[in-house]
């Protein structure tokens, strides 16, 4: 589904990515960890197109998207959920929901329902300014911001830093459920290992900017895996 081929990325003379490789499989959920720093987030955003790559190639159901602005790649099915929480925050929840809905391909107005089953405890918020939602829902909005276009590609950035456990397990269910049960593809940086564990069919490790390890979830319990994550 997804194929990153030599990514090369930069932030002016300063080289962040280095000839990065990874595949998503349709229906896989690919972790993507390492220490703060490494580049995880530059390669979410390389993949998006939010930063024009150095070098190398992103396809997305086999057409190369590497020049293809990020709006299109949303309206293609991939869906981003950067670090941050990020959402309208002058607009109630319903208005996020529903702008998201009208710049999306296909304005089906059934994708707001099915955004709100996976995160119901939004329906009792709708009407609240998402500038006043506690840090967790508003992930959990950004998240529903992001179904709204019917991804077929669901790519996360952090989705539990800095949330209330409560609702980290919420998230992590959610993930889980779309994943297992609707068979979406999920690209996924993470830094906590335990929940890596559980969600992940497969992972690579970023250090110093490139692919130093990769493999499936039971090789997350190796010793060398865990040295790479050691902070």
């Amino acid at each position: 589904m997804l194929e990153v081929a030599g990514l090369e990325a930069s932030y002016g003379r300063a080289r962040v990515l280095f000839g990065v490789d990874l595949t998503v499989e349709a229906g896989q959920l690919l972790c993507v960890m390492g220490r703060n720093g490494v580049g995880k987030t530059t390669l979410l955003n390389s993949i998006m197109g939010v930063l024009a790559p150095a070098a190398g190639t992103v396809v997305f159901d086999g057409e190369d998207v590497t020049r293809v602005p990020t709006y299109e790649r949303v309206r293609r099915g991939m869906g981003y959920v950067p670090q941050g929480h990020e959402t309208f925050p002058q607009l109630t929840v319903a208005e996020n929901l529903q702008v998201t809905l009208e710049a999306s391909r296909h304005r089906d107005r059934s994708a707001i329902d099915e955004a709100l089953d996976v995160f119901p405890g939004l329906k009792e918020l709708l009407t609240r300014r998402a500038g006043f939602l506690s840090g967790g829902q508003q992930q959990q909005l950004a998240i529903a911001r992001a179904l709204v276009t019917r991804p077929r590609l669901l790519i996360l950035d952090e989705p539990t830093e800095g949330i209330q456990p409560s609702i980290v397990v919420e998230i992590e269910q959610a993930v889980e459920r779309l994943h297992r049960e609707a068979g979406l593809a999920v690209l996924l940086v993470e830094q906590y290992l335990d929940l890596a564990l559980r969600l992940a069919d497969a992972f690579v490790i970023i250090e110093g900017g490139a692919v130093q390890h990769s493999g499936t979830a039971d090789d997350l319990r190796d010793d060398q895996v865990k040295r790479l994550l050691a902070i």
